[in-house]
């Protein structure tokens, strides 16, 4: 058996500025992890099993070079399907074939099925991915495993800005500059993907960064599961795009990513917080421009009450619900112990989740 666990993450800069190629953010891996095991198969009739902690059991077989469900199981598995099916596929490139497998999955990133926002999808498909490559003999680096991830997400949606594959494959702070996905997804098409994969990708840029010393994340969730995919779609379904607004969004929330990044690798806390403080104003801005909705009620308390404590705060990620965090400084144990009283006042939940230093690995 072959088992592999991937982190979760949480957008510091950049959200929603990241999903054009070549722009910026900046994120971190916290320690909720998506773990997936790989088994021969013992199902006579199924070709690949999954078994789910939170979408139940799907039995597929192969049609075509795609997995189909034997039954009505697999509908909520599709990141998962879809990344088997992608490693796969390079295996064949290799001129390996198919074999039946069994695959399991665990994560701690849900609790009775309510996700916390904190990138499941992303960790399960760059779980499975260097899982079932390791159990079918192909050996990647963690760039290669993150390129297969990245084609097989954007099979389902080119809008998938691929930042959160890239922290759950290195894990801590990470700099993160997206591909064209367009570009990419056509190069695997015309040329397969053991191409693709050592192809150039125009945009892409991945750093790794030192943790910033002396600097506290605090997590608080609204109690509202949001989507991704609906927040982007208001973002592309509509004139956001070709706006001012837009436009100068993504100008100031790319110096602003650029800015944060610095502040890390200098391990200037107080300019981190400062930089912080601006990624909320600009978010606040083109959320008043746009309407999406970014920021609710509660993500506004939890930002509110983390300004008064000290720290820096803001939504992480689409917005709408799920989480917003708050850094604080080191040695304000107190202040941060206060914090989670009043955001627990307000509806708020603190997770108890810490900055995932290691990256993404077999265990």
């Amino acid at each position: 058996m072959i088992v592999h666990r991937a982190p979760g993450k949480l957008f510091v800069a950049g959200e929603f500025a990241v999903v054009e190629p070549g722009r910026s953010a900046v994120l971190v891996a916290v320690d909720r992890y998506v773990e997936v095991a790989v088994a021969p198969g013992t199902d006579r009739a199924a070709e690949v099993t999954v078994r789910s902690d939170l979408s139940g059991t799907a039995r597929l077989r192969r049609v075509g070079g795609r997995l189909v469900a034997l039954d009505s199981s697999g509908a909520d598995l599709v990141h998962v399907i879809t990344a088997i099916e992608t490693v796969e596929q390079f295996a064949g490139e290799l001129g390996r074939g198919p074999v039946a497998v069994e695959l399991t999955i665990a994560s701690t990133m849900h609790e009775h099925g309510t996700k916390f926002g904190l990138g499941s999808s992303g960790a399960v498909t760059t779980a499975v991915v260097a899982a079932l490559s390791e159990f079918l003999g192909i050996e990647l680096t963690a760039a290669q495993r993150f390129r297969l991830a990245l084609l097989a997400s954007v099979r389902l949606d080119r809008r998938a800005s691929g930042a959160d594959l890239a922290v759950s494959t290195w894990g801590g702070w990470l700099a993160y500059r997206a591909p064209d996905r367009e570009a990419v997804h056509l190069l695997s098409a015309r040329h397969g993907l053991r191409h693709a994969l050592h192809a150039d990708w125009p945009g892409l840029s991945i750093h790794p960064l030192r943790a910033p010393p002396d600097i506290d994340l605090l997590v608080g969730w609204t109690g509202t599961p949001a989507s991704t995919g609906d927040q982007l779609a208001k973002l592309y379904g509509g004139e956001v795009r070709t706006s001012t607004a837009y436009r100068t969004f993504l100008r100031e929330s790319g110096t602003c990513a650029a800015a944060l990044e610095s502040a890390v690798r200098e391990g200037d806390s107080a300019w981190l917080l400062r930089g912080v403080r601006r990624c909320h104003s600009i978010l606040r801005v083109f959320d008043n421009a746009a309407r999406l909705g970014i920021f609710t009620e509660r993500l506004t308390a939890l930002c509110a009450t983390a300004e008064a404590a000290g720290g820096a705060a803001k939504p992480s990620g689409a917005g709408g619900g799920d989480c917003g965090i708050a850094l604080l400084h080191g040695d304000a144990r107190a202040a941060a112990a206060a914090l989670s009283e009043q955001w627990q006042a307000h509806g708020i939940r603190p997770l108890p989740v810490a900055i995932s230093t290691s990256a993404g690995a077999a265990r």
